[in-house]
């Protein structure tokens, strides 16, 4: 049975964000029951919201590149330019756990949001802060998007100079500070103390490369060696990726083309890693040959019934409609009358998992019920609305 309460049920965030990092980071929250309020500027709300294929979507500020990350949310815009604005997010602030932003080094500070202002109000606030580089250092003040990100890390280098089609770098960087902040939420539970994080995407992007990281600091002209067992093959009608990634799977593999005719002795003389790479190069030569005479589905079936990992490479339009997506119940519409169906979180849980139950909201959305509960009576919100200040 699942739970109707999200395992993180009670836990307030203020979410200061735009474009990627930080809004997915927010949206881990939201998928497990936080209540999430996305704060924006009126008249420079988050750009992601105009972007994505569907033009109606974007010209109403629901672009799916915004969708894709503001399920259960709530949005509140108001302008932090004002000191009536200032001071209506600081008395938000007082009653929240956790206030999450991602510009610039430095921007949260000059209108009046730093850290310190804010322990000020609430000293058991989790205050995490997205940057490109982090809080110091001669970049920290440079701004950076994902592909930067790619290019300043070695990415780019180690993918022969291409950028990979995909912002994973956020995406892994709002993981990685999801977690940050949870640690913290746990310590505080402990301690009743909040704290300061500074995530960096350019650490996430060489901690997604950690293996290759610290290689090239002990050697750093010695290059990678080719792993003939985790290589893509051409097949008589595509191509397939290998994965027998062990010594023992290489020695499985030489069994199981062995059952096929084909006896490659330099697969079944795989002992230990040093056999793996000085026999790379023979070893894939010999498989080459061997694969590209049957077509994909014959390899998979055989591969398969061998317990040897291999995927055809597929066209993401093929991945998406996947079986295995779609019996795990990945993609969520957002309404009952909605079409739009949006990738959930990656994981299950038997009490508390991810849900989503409140469409992505427009721009200002919620702005009114947000102010009333923080005790602000009609009057007050009113003017704030008259003004402009808040919309």
């Amino acid at each position: 049975r699942v739970s109707l309460q999200g395992a993180l049920q009670g836990i307030k965030v203020i979410e200061v964000s735009q474009v990627l990092a930080a809004p997915f980071c927010g949206y881990q929250f939201s998928l497990l029951g936080a209540e999430v309020i996305k704060v924006e500027m009126p008249e420079a709300p988050d750009c992601a919201r105009n972007r994505g294929p569907i033009a109606e979507l974007n010209k109403n500020g629901l672009g799916l590149t915004y969708q894709v990350q503001g399920g259960n949310k709530k949005s509140l815009a108001i302008d932090l330019r004002t000191d009536a604005g200032r001071e209506t997010l600081l008395r938000l602030v007082e009653s929240a756990d956790v206030f999450l932003e991602n510009y610039s080094t430095g921007v949260m500070e000059e209108l009046g949001f730093g850290y310190d202002k804010l322990r000020v109000c609430n000293p058991g606030i989790v205050y995490c802060s997205m940057t490109g580089y982090g809080d110091k250092g001669p970049k920290s003040f440079k701004g950076a998007y994902d592909n930067t990100i790619q290019a300043a890390s070695g990415i780019i280098s180690q993918s022969d100079g291409n950028k990979p089609g995909l912002s994973f770098v956020d995406y892994a960087a709002g993981y990685s500070a999801a977690f940050a902040i949870s640690a913290a939420l746990l310590q505080k539970s402990r301690t009743g103390k909040g704290c300061y994080i500074s995530a960096s995407m350019l650490e996430v992007a060489l901690s997604l490369m950690a293996p290759e990281v610290a290689a090239k600091q002990c050697s750093p002209l010695q290059e990678k060696p080719r792993e003939a067992g985790i290589s893509p093959f051409a097949t008589a009608d595509g191509i397939i990726m290998l994965g027998a990634f062990k010594p023992s799977q290489y020695r499985k593999l030489a069994q199981c083309l062995e059952e096929q005719g084909f006896e490659i002795c330099s697969l079944s003389g795989v002992e230990v890693w040093d056999d793996v790479w000085s026999n790379s190069d023979d070893i894939y030569e010999e498989l080459k040959n061997v694969f590209i005479q049957e077509p994909t589905e014959k390899w998979q079936q055989l591969l398969d019934k061998w317990d040897i990992p291999a995927e055809p490479i597929l066209t993401l339009e093929e991945a998406i409609k996947d079986e295995q997506l779609i019996t795990r119940g990945y993609y969520k519409s957002t309404s009952e009358n909605s079409e739009v169906r949006l990738p959930s979180a990656p994981f299950q849980m038997s009490q508390g998992g991810p849900v989503i139950n409140k469409a992505p909201p427009t721009l200002g959305q919620d702005s009114r019920e947000v102010l009333k509960a923080i005790g602000m009576n009609e009057n007050e919100i009113d003017l704030l609305f008259l003004e402009r200040i808040v919309e």
